[in-house]
């Protein structure tokens, strides 16, 4: 079982402010912020951090980090918020079937170009 990621990035304080908006709708929130050697942030649910990221050198983008959401309404508003904080689309919401016929995903870069996803496994 994995217990966090983390992501380095480029622009600390402008990737805070996209995975602040972009997440929100996800439920997540910032759990936790370490502010030595220029800030780590935590973002997570229920008070545990299980995705950060760091400032300095960007991790190459093309990294893939997906999170599960409820239905695919929060799907969608993942998408939007994440395009709305300066996000790219990568994908937009809709069925996956090549995965499974249930599949619903939405996926954005963020501020470096990493492929973030918002995924719904249930059926509509």
């Amino acid at each position: 079982m994995i217990d966090h990621i983390g992501l380095g990035v480029s622009d600390y304080a402008r990737s805070k402010a996209f995975y602040l908006a972009a997440l929100a709708p996800l439920g997540y929130g910032l759990v936790m912020e370490v502010r030595e050697a220029g800030g780590h942030a935590g973002f997570g649910v229920g008070g545990k951090p299980d995705f950060w990221i760091s400032p300095g050198k960007a991790t190459t983008a093309g990294a893939h980090v997906a999170f599960a959401a409820p239905d695919r309404a929060t799907v969608r508003a993942f998408h939007q918020a994440a395009l709305d904080a300066g996000g790219r689309d990568n994908g937009p919401p809709g069925l996956r079937p090549q995965y499974h016929p249930t599949y619903y995903g939405a996926f954005v870069l963020d501020p470096d170009g990493h492929n973030v996803e918002a995924v719904c496994h249930e059926p509509e």
